[in-house]
């Protein structure tokens, strides 16, 4: 995947409008159920045009390819939340892998997703690499 270059003035390039069928028959629908915590969730989301994944377990289908809403991916498998990136601007991206063809996809975190899953996936590295927790917070 190609980097963008920040935009002089560090402004943000406005996202631009996607027409997205989420429905059955390609009806337009106002929520799906997710796959790993079974919540209903709203197609609304804060700071994304969009929502690809569940904003509590933070959870996701593999249904688009490369354009966000596309839903040109055919292997439709479930995404679980590997990591966090961070752009240069400072937006947070998650990270997912695809558990049935291993592909992996960055996707905006939303305004309303769980701050505590967040913070539990950008802290996993530290977790994995034996640092005591109380170290962890002397560190914050």
């Amino acid at each position: 995947m190609t980097r963008r270059k920040a935009r002089p003035g560090g402004q943000r390039r406005p996202q631009r409008a996607k027409d997205v069928l989420h429905g059955p028959a390609g009806a337009r629908g106002d929520a799906f159920r997710c796959v790993g915590c079974r919540l209903d969730v709203s197609l609304v989301a804060p700071g994304t045009a969009h929502r690809n994944h569940c904003p509590s377990c933070l959870v996701s289908l593999h249904v688009d390819r490369r354009v966000p809403g596309d839903r040109a991916a055919g292997c439709g498998g479930r995404m679980t939340p590997l990591s966090l990136s961070v752009r240069a601007d400072g937006e947070w991206m998650l990270i997912h892998l695809c558990l049935t063809c291993g592909e992996l996809s960055a996707n905006r975190i939303a305004g309303d997703d769980n701050a505590l899953a967040l913070i539990r996936l950008a802290l996993r590295p530290l977790a994995d690499a034996g640092i005591p927790a109380s170290r962890v917070m002397l560190a914050l």
